[in-house]
């Protein structure tokens, strides 16, 4: 009887820990999570056409990490997977990199506030454009 239980309790605990996984913060509160603390590359790949952009100027990182560091990532209500994605986008520091999408970090969807979407999507065309 204890054993079942005990089972029961794990499982149960198991199931609200993976449904809680996601917190709310800003995408810095990520990166720096993830021990990025200075970055110097920076690259985006679109998700459409595979292509991929590499940032190492300290100039455009700062522009570009000034846009999107104090985004709100809020975990989606439904965590079912998704198909696709707009944006990956990977920070460096040295050796260590932190990846994630527009709308996913690790294994959870976020909704952000704001949009981050046309803010990476103005700010990659911008770097087509200046190549």
């Amino acid at each position: 009887m204890k054993k079942a239980l005990f089972l029961t309790l794990l499982v149960s605990l198991f199931f609200v820990s993976a449904c809680n996984n996601g917190k709310t913060q800003s995408l810095e509160g990520f990166y720096k999570d993830g021990e990025i603390e200075n970055v110097d590359k920076i690259i985006i790949q679109d998700g459409s056409t595979g292509a991929t952009k590499t940032i190492t100027e300290q100039e455009k990182m700062d522009e570009f990490l000034g846009l999107i560091k104090d985004i709100k990532f809020s975990p989606q209500k439904n965590q079912e997977k998704q198909n696709g994605w707009r944006y990956g986008i990977t920070l460096f520091d040295g050796e260590k990199a932190f990846n994630f999408t527009v709308n996913k970090i690790g294994n959870t969807y976020y909704d952000t506030n704001p949009d981050i979407v046309p803010i990476v999507d103005q700010f990659y065309k911008q770097l087509e454009s200046a190549e």
